[in-house]
């Protein structure tokens, strides 16, 4: 008798994990990147490199949480000498934890959170953020809140095709406009802000002829700010991003895109202007292609060009393989 309450405990142990509503999804990409410098003074480089996440989400009924394993030991930013050993550190960070759930009509998220890149401003994670949103007569509101400094309330709706999105914070506004005419994108984000001559604003037009993407963004700043959003345009974050820019310059980009082979493939030019004497300029040739192992194999070469710099003109390749799973 007792073997069989033991059998029976043991059996609904099993059968309780095996249903249980948990998903692990990530990713990891290799990079080997090679720098021709035009300065004979610059000494060329080779770069190996490594990027991984972990995401593991759990779900019961309404209820999700939700944890991103990223960075330390999971990522590599670069050694020199062809290596890609050296420094990284045994810790895992956790960059994201946070709960999903409802409470009547209210969605609430609460946890560590990132509010994600845009092409004007960076992210920013931060632990002890709350959102709760619900909607009113067809239009959602949302209100932010954290352990520090940054409220906020949104409104968003959409209006005759248009996508509207009002958000005021402790320091500014955000505002998003999108919309789609006759096949063509539009799409306008501005941050005016409280201090004096920081305001931002970002332009786009996105569409199609003749079978080629054809995207044209543009991204203006006052003199007492700066542009550090990581998006298509490039990576300007001050902190980890290739390029930082200084207080005033505006970028504008353009992309085109198309098919041809099995392949992917972008040409983008970016063009950083209004500093005096350091316009700077990049042409991008993107191809990706998935191959058959599973994995993505995609080929940028690079050609910058800085009026500002005589050690910076530089012509790069990078070769990358990724997996998500």
């Amino acid at each position: 008798m007792n073997k069989k309450i033991i059998a029976a405990a043991v059996a609904a142990t099993m059968t309780s994990v095996a249903f249980a509503d948990i998903a692990i999804t990530g990713g990891m990409q290799v990079n080997y990147t090679h720098t021709d410098y035009d300065s004979t003074e610059t000494d060329d480089s080779d770069v190996f490199k490594h990027e991984a996440n972990l995401n593991i989400t759990g779900k019961s009924g309404d209820t999700t949480v939700v944890m991103n394993l990223g960075g330390g030991s999971f990522d590599n930013t670069g050694n020199t000498g062809g290596s890609l050993s050296g420094s990284g550190t045994n810790q895992v960070n956790v960059e994201d934890l946070y709960m999903s759930t409802k409470v009547g009509d209210v969605s609430i998220k609460a946890g560590k959170l990132d509010n994600g890149d845009n092409e004007l401003r960076a992210s920013s994670r931060g632990q002890g953020k709350l959102s709760a949103s619900t909607s009113v007569a067809g239009i959602d509101l949302t209100y932010n809140s954290a352990n520090v400094a940054g409220d906020s309330v949104v409104a968003a709706t959409s209006i005759q095709g248009v996508d509207l999105s009002f958000e005021q914070t402790e320091t500014g506004e955000t505002i998003k406009v999108s919309t789609e005419v006759a096949g063509v994108n539009f799409k306008y984000l501005g941050l005016p802000s409280d201090t004096a001559n920081a305001d931002r604003a970002y332009y786009e037009v996105s569409g199609s002829v003749g079978g080629v993407g054809v995207k044209y963004g543009k991204a203006e700043t006052e003199t007492a700010d700066a542009i550090d959003g990581n998006s298509w345009m490039g990576d300007f974050e001050g902190a980890s991003g290739a390029y930082a820019l200084s207080a005033g310059q505006d970028v504008e980009s353009i992309e085109l895109s198309t098919s041809l082979a099995g392949n992917s493939v972008k040409f983008r030019n970016t063009s950083i202007d209004d500093k005096a004497n350091e316009d700077t300029s990049f042409n991008k040739l993107i191809i990706t292609r998935p191959l058959a192992s599973g994995t993505t194999f995609e080929l940028t070469y690079t050609d910058l060009t800085d009026d500002g710099s005589t050690s910076t003109d530089s012509t790069s390749l990078d070769l990358e393989l990724s997996v998500k799973f």
